[in-house]
């Protein structure tokens, strides 16, 4: 990837909606350039797809929450598709330092806030983890 391809991923990620011909004026190249490029981009699983952002108060209501994972030894993997199958496992990230693993979870109310929390750490291979419930978001 070249610099024009970085300006072109930075311009999608800020709204992928963008036509092609004012992503090729903001990157002083031809529409044709900028259409061939987002193809080989899409070709080579760089751009796997587009999504629309929602403003916070346009998602469902409910309890959102970042939970720092411990894992056990060698288990991240057994770990992770353990959490991918959990219904308020939203996104997950591997990480460096104290924590393995930060898990994005969203659940309806406290009672299934609670439940999740339950089940995710009865996951063999967790052996620790800290959770902070989101109370205000800022875009």
């Amino acid at each position: 990837m070249d610099d024009i391809d970085h300006r072109l991923i930075a311009l999608l990620r800020d709204n992928a909606r963008t036509p092609v011909s004012a992503l090729a004026h903001k990157l002083k190249v031809s529409r044709g350039t900028v259409q061939n490029r987002m193809a080989r981009l899409e070709e080579q699983g760089i751009i796997v797809g587009y999504t629309a952002r929602l403003r916070p108060d346009a998602q469902p209501r409910g309890i959102r929450a970042w939970m720092s994972i411990e894992i056990e030894g060698n288990t991240a993997r057994r770990v992770l598709q353990s959490l991918r199958g959990d219904p308020a496992v939203q996104a997950l990230h591997t990480t460096n330092g104290r924590w393995d693993i930060m898990a994005e979870l969203l659940a309806e109310d406290l009672e299934a806030f609670d439940r999740a929390l339950e089940r995710i750490r009865l996951i063999p291979g967790i052996a620790n983890t800290e959770t902070n419930i989101l109370l205000s978001t800022y875009v």
